[in-house]
């Protein structure tokens, strides 16, 4: 599975983010391109300890996140349409511009921290290796770039 801690793959995610223009449109879903840049935002916040979820799993979400947990990591694509948590949903419309720039900066800040060897847990899902952070955040922001062709 790709990282985003890759040199390649970091390359590779920036290379097609670089394909997106504000006319972009997307192949699944509701979400918008610049809807969809605020929302990848998110999952890297949350690594980079900048953003954390008001909302707390209930006990059923948690045991789903559970048996979805390897699912974030693994080589296997997310299928279309998958539902979102309620803290990273995206409904207001936002400046392409200024949430491609936003992103861009969070995916190289994470990609800074390839060498970290402690990472705090995930408010969801626990705790995490440094390789299966850097894998989850190359997977999330690969499956909205195919979500939007890119």
């Amino acid at each position: 599975m790709k990282s985003l801690f890759n040199t390649e793959a970091h390359q590779e995610i920036l290379e097609r983010m670089d394909a997106l223009s504000e006319d972009t449109k997307g192949q699944w879903g509701k979400m918008k391109v610049g809807q969809m840049l605020h929302h990848c935002q998110f999952p890297l916040k949350i690594a980079l300890g900048r953003y954390n979820p008001n909302n707390k799993p209930n006990p059923m979400l948690k045991l789903m996140g559970k048996l979805f947990r390897k699912s974030l990591y693994n080589d296997k694509p997310w299928r279309k349409g998958l539902p979102t948590a309620k803290g990273l949903r995206v409904t207001e419309d936002k400046n392409f511009s200024e949430e491609k720039a936003k992103l861009i900066a969070l995916i190289n800040d994470f990609h800074q921290e390839k060498n970290k060897e402690e990472w705090d847990p995930h408010p969801a899902f626990g705790s995490f290796t440094p390789e299966q952070w850097g894998q989850m955040q190359y997977k999330h922001l690969d499956h909205h770039l195919r979500q939007f062709g890119v």
